[in-house]
């Protein structure tokens, strides 16, 4: 890949083709583990079933685990000594968003492993009097503990909206811990100061529900239609993305965990700097206030319908200091990405990961 590469438009359907053998993508189970997953033969990426949208639409038995102040709810797919690739999801999204990824990364190989972020799906906080910390820095600490309870001591790290601001977060805070990154809408590491900043009013319009959140009234709000406020930000976000009841109602069953709505409008509040955070993370919220480089090799992706707020790739190309490159994806793709555009998610994957 090459250093600094321009913006490159990815044709989905043209550049390298994922082949026609469904048969290929069945040996992906979602739950593969073990001996005999170990023993199978790595397919070349241009050797990858290409999967009619909906091919997957549900992960094996997913699996718990304690990771830090976390009991962790994640999906895993693919060889258990494979090289380790963990997607990231974000806000109102689920781990859903990769239902198709998972198994074209297992496929060529991969393990994957998908975590329900904090306050999402099974994921629970161990201690019934934690404090429910939205702040960015404490998302990014939760997956490096998630890698130290897997014994994971690297991998590549993919992720969209909140997953793609964490991925980047250790990227560039724990490099030694990030192979290579998969960041949809680039660089989104950010700071109170920078969240003080007023922007243009129709920038400033995209982020309403941020401002909905900062009131009491949107508290009882989102608790009350936290369905009817994801359906919404859905369609706005990704206004060509035409998902079908089943498709949300399946993410939807992960925003009724217990924490979900605190941790939501603490994150927002937190970044207007209307909430305090814990003082065990003021140490790495000062390092990402300096806005620091990530050096690891990098991808970005971006939608040409991306309808929710996101920055132009000229913004942020130079915040990526490693190999780099920036790929828009066609076709009406929206904010979601990974599962709006699930091979060319899982392409920009396996590329970065060899590179």
């Amino acid at each position: 890949m090459p250093a600094k590469e321009t913006s490159e438009t990815i044709d989905r359907d043209r550049r390298r083709l994922f082949g026609t053998a469904a048969a290929t993508i069945a040996t992906a189970q979602l739950v593969m583990s073990g001996p005999a997953a170990a023993q199978s033969v790595k397919p070349k990426p241009a050797d990858l079933a290409k999967a009619r949208p909906g091919t997957h639409n549900s992960f094996g038995p997913l699996k718990q685990l304690e990771a830090g102040v976390l009991n962790v709810g994640y999906a895993e797919a693919g060889p258990a000594d494979g090289p380790a690739v963990i997607l990231l999801h974000g806000w109102p999204y689920d781990i859903y968003s990769y239902v198709e990824v998972a198994p074209l990364l297992a496929s060529a190989g991969y393990r994957v492993i998908v975590p329900y972020l904090r306050c999402y799906g099974s994921t629970r906080f161990r201690a019934s009097d934690a404090f429910r910390n939205g702040q960015p820095s404490a998302i990014a600490v939760d997956v490096i503990a998630l890698m130290d309870a897997l014994k994971i001591e690297t991998a590549t790290l993919a992720g969209c909206d909140w997953g793609a601001r964490t991925a980047d977060i250790i990227a560039a805070l724990w490099p030694e811990r990030c192979k290579a990154l998969v960041s949809v809408s680039g660089y989104l590491i950010g700071s109170q100061q920078a969240g003080r900043t007023p922007l243009p009013p129709k920038a400033e319009l995209e982020w309403w529900y941020q401002y909905y959140f900062a009131t009491e009234r949107g508290v009882a709000g989102y608790d009350k239609y936290r369905r009817d406020f994801a359906k919404l930000i859905w369609q706005i976000a990704s206004p060509k993305w035409t998902f079908d009841d089943a498709t949300f109602d399946r993410s939807a069953a992960a925003f009724d965990n217990p924490d979900h709505v605190a941790i939501v409008i603490h994150n927002y509040r937190w970044r207007l700097g209307l909430a305090e955070g814990e003082p065990k993370y003021d140490d790495l919220e000062k390092r990402l206030a300096a806005a620091p480089a990530i050096a690891v090799p990098t991808i970005t992706l971006e939608g040409d319908a991306n309808g929710a707020p996101h920055p132009e790739p000229s913004a942020y190309a130079g915040k990526f200091a490693g190999r780099y490159s920036h790929r828009l994806i066609k076709g009406g793709i929206g904010h979601n990405l990974p599962q709006e555009a699930p091979h060319a998610f899982a392409e920009a994957v396996i590329d970065v990961a060899d590179s």
